[in-house]
């Protein structure tokens, strides 16, 4: 049998993947430390006991779409919901890019814009940021004006690297995207710990797109459920391309049900913030490279070769992300902000690690 050749353009592209290892300590996919309150838990199967599985889901996703919007401050019809802020970004670039059409990111960034663009048939262009990993607006200027790329991202807070964009940079990108009649798709995955969203850009006269996720602050990861804020016209447009009944009753109702635990999320939101703060100064202490968070998760370089350090903490049994083969983040791990407790351990790790070559 002759077996059928996968697209020509995919033939080189690799999947996305972050290693799982069987460890004590899991700090290495900015998951949320704890799960949801155990109120939660009974919302959610009190919602199970309800579900008429012999029907399909509601296909706008009303009740849910609503619920978000209200937080939000804008109109239901301003909200689109999807199976994570993954599929959101899928969405999005079926409808507005594609074939023949180019999708700006600068890099170091999350990789997965990039890469989706490629699945759904776009040309990826790249850009580069500063040293310090801020955007360089000249860069964007050069590429967004050479490029004219139909969707341009911006990852804030930046993953990996933890860095905000200020709202004078995003209001700046806005206007360059669209002098070219592109889209600014912004992406706050990490956004409730940051300082400022840009949400709050949003107008119906802007070609703006500000994405969220469950999976973090609201400690859904397992549910896979994100969401978007755009203009209603924007969001009416892919309806055209999202397939029918994409998200599930179940994922709805356990959506709403979150939705009701916001006290809970922000408590979770300031021990996170808390915490990281601590990280970050001990990672100094010891001498560390390390790079200002707004996520859940901070950037650093030891002074020992990355990958050394990543093996041994995985021999005390404490996951983190190697991102040292990643393009300009050389010798660098990434952690996220686990409890307290698994907080101490790594950094316990970290200083047993790094004073062993102490002078």
């Amino acid at each position: 049998m002759t077996r059928p050749s996968v697209r020509d353009d995919l033939r080189t592209l690799e999947g996305y993947h972050s290693p799982q290892l069987t460890v004590e300590v899991r700090l290495n996919t900015n998951e949320a430390p704890e799960p949801p309150p155990e109120a939660f838990n009974r919302a959610v199967e009190a919602a199970v006991a309800g579900v008429e599985w012999h029907r399909y889901p509601d296909r706008a996703a009303t009740d849910l779409r609503a619920a978000i919007a209200a937080i939000h401050g804008v109109h239901g019809d301003q909200v689109f919901c999807a199976n994570g802020s993954n599929e959101v970004i899928q969405t999005v670039l079926l409808a507005y890019a594609g074939p023949g059409r180019k999708v700006a990111t600068f890099e170091p960034t999350y990789a997965m814009h990039a890469h989706i663009a490629r699945i759904t048939g776009a040309v990826s262009v790249m850009g580069e940021r500063r040293d310090d990993f801020t955007l360089d607006l000249d860069d964007v200027a050069r590429v967004i004006a050479t490029e004219r790329p139909a969707v341009t991202f911006l990852c804030s807070p930046n993953n990996p690297t933890g860095t905000v964009e200020t709202e004078e940079s995003v209001r700046a990108v806005l206007a360059m995207v669209e002098a070219v009649g592109g889209l600014l798709f912004v992406d706050e995955a990490y956004g409730q710990f940051a300082p400022w969203s840009a949400a709050a850009l949003l107008d119906d006269d802007r070609a703006l797109v500000v994405s969220r996720t469950f999976s973090k602050t609201w400690a859904m990861a397992g549910a896979r459920l994100g969401y978007l804020l755009a203009p209603a016209w924007l969001v009416g447009e892919l309806d055209k391309v999202v397939l029918p009944y994409h998200l599930d009753t179940l994922k709805q109702r356990a959506g709403l049900a979150a939705l009701s635990f916001v006290h809970d999320m922000e408590r979770r939101v300031s021990s996170i913030v808390e915490e990281r703060g601590r990280i970050e100064v001990a990672l100094r202490e010891l001498g560390c490279e390390v790079w200002p968070s707004g996520a859940n998760f901070v950037l650093f370089r030891p002074t020992r070769p990355g990958r050394q350090v990543w093996q041994g903490l995985v021999d005390r049994s404490v996951l983190v992300r190697d991102v040292s083969g990643w393009d300009r983040l050389d010798g660098c791990l990434r952690v996220t902000v686990g409890t307290a407790a698994d907080n101490d351990r790594f950094l316990a790790g970290m200083t047993e690690l790094l004073e062993e070559t102490a002078p």
